[in-house]
């Protein structure tokens, strides 16, 4: 009868240790996984990015050709908008700081 006790106490430390293991294991797979949504999130920043600096460069070379076209008032309403988000940014930013 003694020996049917040990036996039960051996099986749960066991169990204790296998569950402890399994616990280990859950932890290592959330922390990968939430590795690879974060590395994935990173990579879509990155693609977004690049869109962005493809679409400047674009708008760019093309203010650049109106220019040389010499489309003075085009070249100039695009001015007065620049300046007109500088300034309201100004004041913006002066008002909330």
């Amino acid at each position: 009868m003694g020996d049917a006790y040990e036996r039960e106490r051996q099986n749960n430390a066991l169990l204790n240790s296998l569950s402890g293991k399994v616990s280990a294991l859950k932890s290592v797979t959330i922390d990968i996984y939430d590795n690879a949504r974060d590395q994935n999130t990173l990579n879509n920043s990155n693609e977004v990015f690049s869109s962005f600096s493809t679409n400047l460069k674009g708008s760019a070379s093309r203010l650049t050709r109106m220019a040389r076209q010499g489309d003075t008032i085009a070249v100039l309403k695009v001015a007065g908008i620049c300046a007109g988000v500088g300034v309201g940014t100004y004041i913006i930013t002066g008002w909330i700081f």
